[in-house]
C-alpha cells in the first residue's frame, strides 16, 4: 500500500470516527465515502442524507450489523448500498468464478431490479460487476453473468435457490448479507429457506469482514434478525428499534 493510499485511508477513518456521536450531517462528504461514490452522488443531485442514511451509513462503515426500519421512499437502499460500495472500493479483490462478495436478497423481482440499478448508479466509477437473479425470466443468462464472479449479487430467494442448486453460484466468499424488506420475506415463507439452505454456506464470521444489513418497512416491530438467521451470518442478534439498531 502506497503512502498516499495510507494517508487517504487514515483521513477516511478519522472522518468515520467523528460520526460516532454526531448525526448532524448535511452532506454525503461527511461520511468519508470514497471519492468515486461521492462523485456519482453529486451527479445524481443527492445533496443531504436522509435520517435513515445518517444513522445507518456510519454503523455499516464500522462493520456493524444493522437492522433498519423506515418508510418506503426514505432512502433505505442508499443507506446500505453506499457503505457496501465503500467497502468494496477500499478492499479490492480479484473476482473468482461463480462467487459474489455481497449478497442482497429481496422478495420481489421489481424491488431486486431497483436495488441492482441503484448499485450500478452509485458505483458507476468503481470497477464493479453487479448481477441480478430473478424469476420469471430464463436462468441461463443469469448463470452466465455469474460465471466469472461478481462483486454484488441481487436476487430473489427462489431464483437464488435455483442457482445455488445447479452450482451456478457459491456463497463461500460472501462477506456481506442484506435482507431488504425482510418482513415480506418472512410473510412469504422465504426466511425458512434462507436460514436452512443458504446462511450455512456463507463465509464464516470474522471481525474484519462479515456483516449484515436488514431493512423492513416501518410496521409492527415483530421481526427480529434471529427469525431470518442474521445470527448465523454474524454471530450476533438483536431486536430492531426505530429507525436503526446496531447489533452488539
Amino acid at each position: 500500500m502506497s503512502r498516499a493510499t495510507r494517508d487517504t485511508s487514515a483521513r477516511r477513518a478519522r472522518a468515520r470516527r467523528r460520526l460516532t456521536d454526531d448525526c448532524n450531517l448535511n452532506s454525503f462528504h461527511g461520511f468519508g465515502l470514497a471519492e468515486p461514490i461521492t462523485r456519482a452522488l453529486a451527479e445524481e443531485r443527492y445533496d443531504a442524507p436522509t435520517p435513515i442514511q445518517v444513522e445507518t451509513i456510519p454503523l455499516v462503515l464500522r462493520r456493524r450489523d444493522v437492522v433498519g426500519i423506515a418508510q418506503t421512499g426514505t432512502g433505505k437502499t442508499a443507506a446500505f448500498a453506499l457503505p457496501i460500495l465503500d467497502h468494496i472500493s477500499a478492499n479490492p479483490q480479484p473476482s473468482q468464478a461463480k462467487t459474489c462478495r455481497v449478497l442482497v436478497l429481496s422478495p420481489t423481482r421489481e424491488l431486486s431490479a431497483q436495488i441492482a440499478e441503484s448499485f450500478r448508479i452509485y458505483g458507476r466509477y468503481l470497477r464493479l460487476h453487479v448481477a441480478l437473479a430473478i424469476g420469471g425470466v430464463p436462468i441461463g443468462p443469469q448463470a452466465r453473468a455469474l460465471a466469472r464472479g461478481v462483486e454484488i449479487l441481487v436476487a430473489t430467494p427462489g431464483r437464488l435457490l435455483d442457482l445455488v442448486g445447479t452450482g451456478a453460484v457459491s456463497l463461500d466468499r460472501a462477506e456481506v448479507l442484506v435482507l431488504d424488506e425482510a418482513d415480506r420475506m418472512l410473510d412469504m415463507g422465504f426466511i425458512h429457506d434462507i436460514r436452512r439452505r443458504w446462511l450455512r454456506r456463507l463465509r464464516p464470521p470474522s471481525a474484519s469482514s462479515s456483516k449484515s444489513c436488514i431493512s423492513k418497512p416501518r410496521r409492527s416491530p415483530r421481526f427480529s434478525p434471529r427469525s431470518c438467521a442474521a445470527r448465523r451470518c454474524s454471530g450476533r442478534s438483536s431486536s430492531p428499534v426505530p429507525s436503526t439498531a446496531p447489533t452488539e
